[in-house]
């Protein structure tokens, strides 16, 4: 990568923030689970780039001291470790601010986030019970899907080792809001940089729930039916790539910089920069489900405060209605696959 393009990807993710990293700031460790796979690389190379990581521990079943070599050459601070099998886990994690989970396989044509369930929920559960024993008080940022899902598991598995911080457990639904921005951008004809756009509910289908009528800058370029159509392209951007690809991969690219920019923030909330709000997937009491996607105030602890919905329209009333039942659902698979095996 030339120099100009490392520089621009750093300054891309150092977006907002308002004070310089070049000395004085806490030594941050990041660990990434699954770090050889289709997301992993590409974040494993992002995570090299953020100024605010000092150190990066790479993990796999596999393959993974080649990634490490390769990103280690990389001009940027951060020290980066490779690790490859379950033995090594322990010391991967050891000490880690951050633990980034995009391990499990990736979706297929025809195949559903549901269809993932059996095999990425053992490896979140593995992957869990581990992170409870060497670094409890790490943030735990989950990519691997489903989502709605393995953050449940997450939950019951931390508290079975007597660990769990609703605080630290994050779903990463970042790529939504990526997705909801560029589509709203496109549509609205506005600088995609300039927009922001609140995504809340679940990371699948229907439960995903952009909210245009709280997107900025606002616009009355949009009729009902062009807000209907960005909804449904929003919750279908998977299966769009997916289908893109003719089956060979998934959203590993954009899902890569959609996480990257969430550690990012769980970053800089650690390190005490203020006003750091993110979309995630959390526990919640916005609605009477265990856990939901909203907007979150970041710090030093993670989770600060989950702040409410604001004001929804008609459209978006119903859609919330519409996806809790799926999303209720997910959840409890999530719980009962913890508690069972």
């Amino acid at each position: 990568m030339r120099p100009s393009l490392m520089r621009s990807a750093s300054q891309l993710l150092r977006r907002r923030r308002s004070y310089s990293s070049a000395s004085g700031q806490p030594e941050r460790k990041v660990a990434i689970l699954g770090a050889a796979g289709g997301i992993g690389q590409p974040l494993s190379l992002l995570m090299k780039l953020n100024p605010l990581v000092s150190s990066l521990s790479l993990y796999d079943i596999a393959g993974t001291p080649g990634v490490a070599a390769d990103v280690s050459h990389i001009n940027s601070p951060a020290l980066v470790k490779g690790f490859v099998g379950e033995d090594q886990l322990g010391e991967a994690l050891e000490g880690s601010d951050i633990v980034i989970i995009p391990a499990g396989v990736p979706r297929k044509p025809g195949m559903t986030r549901d269809d993932l369930f059996n095999i990425n929920a053992g490896i979140v559960k593995n992957l869990c019970t581990a992170i409870a024993k060497y670094c409890p008080n790490a943030l735990v940022n989950m990519i691997s899907n489903p989502v709605n899902s393995t953050v449940p598991i997450a939950a019951e598995i931390f508290k079975k080792a007597g660990t769990y911080d609703e605080k630290r457990l994050f779903g990463v639904t970042t790529l939504d809001v990526v997705r909801a921005k560029t589509f709203y951008a496109g549509k609205a004809n506005v600088h995609v940089t300039d927009v922001n756009v609140p995504v809340v509910g679940g990371h699948a289908g229907i439960t995903i729930l952009p909210l245009f009528s709280q997107a900025t800058p606002s616009t009355n370029a949009l009729s009902d039916e062009d807000i209907k159509a960005l909804t449904k392209r929003t919750q279908d951007g998977g299966t769009e790539v997916v289908e893109a690809k003719a089956g060979k991969g998934s959203a590993t690219l954009s899902m890569a910089y959609a996480g990257a920019v969430f550690a990012n923030a769980c970053l800089k909330g650690l390190n005490g920069v203020p006003d750091i709000v993110e979309c995630t997937f959390v526990q919640s009491t916005v609605t009477e489900l265990p856990f939901f996607a909203s907007k979150v105030k970041l710090g030093k602890n993670g989770v600060e405060e989950v702040l409410g919905l604001g004001e929804l329209s008609d459209f978006e009333k119903e859609g919330l209605e519409n996806l809790k039942g799926e999303l209720k659902a997910s959840i409890e698979k999530g719980i009962k696959f913890a508690n069972e095996n």
